[in-house]
């Protein structure tokens, strides 16, 4: 039976030098006490120390309080453990050196001070594939020796080009190249996890754990496995406790026998749903929100981008939307009145619905199902998307793609590399060049000040999307608000130019490669540049 114990005490138990695994996307599935209350014990007693983090997905917060408009000031958390910002693992990097000295992540941006430790080779870090990182969990608990996949092959997880390591303190071999019944694999290895730091909603008497607040059903009870089974300990940080024998047996998402230790959260601000939001009912599915009542884009670059993209969608398709600028392509489907005709995904789970956009990225409006985090994955994988539309950060002339390391800025690739290897579409978005200021009016782009930064550059910094390896049967397509680019036999043509752009001065004179221009080179839609558009519904019934 599991025990019930303070923050404190629960920071107490993990030993030096542990391995240490997490759960969640965002804020969802983030134990904020416990974690503050390791920071707090490693300030004042040195320990516990040199730990070995493990984490599937961006686990933090971006801050976006002042910079989105949904978000709502009013409930934002107050204090300083509480500052928006400030929250998720980052919170170990408040401690400074030697709490963690080994990192691995899908995606590692939102935890500020510790990437810094990054930037500043003090700690080693790999960045991995985060549907790899979240099945590996599942090898582990089943005592399997690793993960064997084509995830990652040409990419710079791939051992013959980076493996993964983001910084030159990282020496450590996480991944191997093997070869399989006469194909090339890479194989991730498993590790013994010595402890599970998780969070659900509701833990009962006997340490069993729902979910019914969480936005995400995330890989925790795989974590909690790979830990119980390691001989590790299992710590779950929930808002609300019950008797025993309250709850139904099929919202329980972790048992009772695999749970050591169960914290309850002294401050509900420690159990926030989103980044954005400590509790939105719809994305947890006891209310289903009006889809009128959901924020709508602007005439801006930005959704000309997506509805560009909302033209790539087909009826009945299942699409996934990533972050940033693919993920306001749901807003086009929703604004459109076409939510019911598109099945949207989100990575992390939910199918159906609306993708909700940052600062709650990751969670779904309406979701008609929630999948398990590494559930959703496997059908990622197993080619189960018809489409995807995935930002654009960097692109060269070989078509590869850049979204996870930009100089100093390291990020990684999140489920990026999963979904772009399997998905029969791939639509890149993003604006032309970084920074630049465009307005939409009378039906065309007019450029009012030019970007700061080239984004089609020779070659990328770092290959997280691989032009060589797409297979023959992908169509890549890489939309920007200017116009849009296509890999046909290899190379990156440009299809089409939006109105009112000039092929000589807006776009190829801010690119470092010259692009096979196609001879049949078309006008971007023109419908897409105007107020009200209403395009989708006759795209959908082709």
């Amino acid at each position: 039976m599991a025990k019930f114990i303070t923050a404190q005490e629960a920071a107490k138990l993990i030993p030096d030098g542990a391995t240490v695994g997490l759960a969640g996307m965002g804020l969802s599935g983030w134990p904020e006490e416990v974690a503050c209350a390791i920071r707090d014990s490693f300030k004042e007693t040195g320990h516990p120390r040199d730990l070995n983090l493990k984490q599937g997905s961006a686990m933090g917060d971006w801050g976006y309080g002042n910079q989105f408009t949904g978000w709502d000031k009013n409930r934002r958390p107050e204090g300083p453990d509480t500052e928006h910002g400030s929250r998720g693992v980052t919170r170990f990097g408040e401690a400074g050196e030697g709490l963690i000295t080994r990192w691995s992540g899908a995606h590692i941006g939102s935890a500020f001070a510790l990437n810094e430790l990054v930037r500043q080779n003090k700690i080693q870090c790999h960045c991995l594939p985060q549907g790899v990182i979240v099945n590996l969990w599942r090898e582990i608990a089943a005592g399997r020796p690793g993960l064997l996949t084509k995830v990652g092959l040409g990419t710079f997880v791939d051992p013959r080009i980076e493996g993964g390591k983001m910084n030159s303190a990282t020496t450590e071999d996480l991944v191997e190249l093997v070869e399989f019944q006469g194909e090339e694999y890479l194989f991730y290895k498993s590790f013994p996890l010595h402890v599970a730091l998780l969070r659900g909603t509701t833990a009962d008497e006997n340490g069993n754990i729902t979910f019914e607040h969480e936005s995400v059903l995330n890989e925790g009870l795989a974590v909690a496995m790979a830990a119980k089974n390691s001989g590790g300990i299992v710590i779950v940080q929930v808002e609300y406790v019950t008797k025993s024998g309250t709850m139904n047996p099929h919202d329980v998402k972790i048992p009772g026998i695999l749970v050591d230790y169960v914290v309850q959260a002294t401050d509900p601000m420690a159990c926030w749903q989103a980044e954005g939001v400590y509790f939105e009912p719809a994305f947890s599915g006891q209310i289903r929100k009006p889809v009128d009542a959901l924020p709508k884009l602007p005439l801006s670059d930005r959704k000309v981008i997506c509805r560009r993209c909302a033209m790539e969608l087909k009826a009945g398709s299942v699409t996934n939307l990533g972050v940033g600028i693919p993920a306001d392509v749901a807003s086009i489907v929703a604004e459109e009145g076409y939510v019911d005709a598109i099945t949207l995904t989100a990575e992390t789970g939910a199918v159906g619905g609306v993708p909700a956009a940052l600062p709650n990225f990751g969670s779904s409006y309406n979701a008609q199902c929630t999948m398990l985090h590494n559930d959703m994955f496997d059908m990622i994988d197993g080619g189960g998307l018809d489409i995807t539309v995935l930002g654009l950060a960097q692109a060269d002339e070989a078509g590869n793609l850049n979204v996870s390391k930009f100089g100093t800025r390291l990020t990684g690739p999140g489920g990026f590399i999963n979904i772009t290897q399997s998905a029969k579409k791939v639509v890149f978005a993003g604006n032309f060049m970084a920074k630049s200021k465009i307005k939409v009016e009378d039906g065309k782009l007019v450029i009012v000040e030019e970007g700061k930064a080239k984004k089609f550059i020779k070659e990328v910094e770092q290959i997280t999307f691989s032009g060589k390896y797409a297979r023959p049967d992908q169509t890549i397509l890489y939309v920007t608000e200017r116009c849009v680019f296509q890999l046909i036999n290899g190379k990156m043509t440009l299809i089409e130019i939006a109105p009112g752009i000039d092929l000589e001065k807006d776009v190829l004179a801010h690119m470092d490669f010259t692009p096979v221009i196609s001879p049949d080179l078309k006008t971007m839609d023109a419908g897409i540049f105007q107020e009200t558009w209403g395009g989708l519904e006759q795209i959908l019934a082709q």
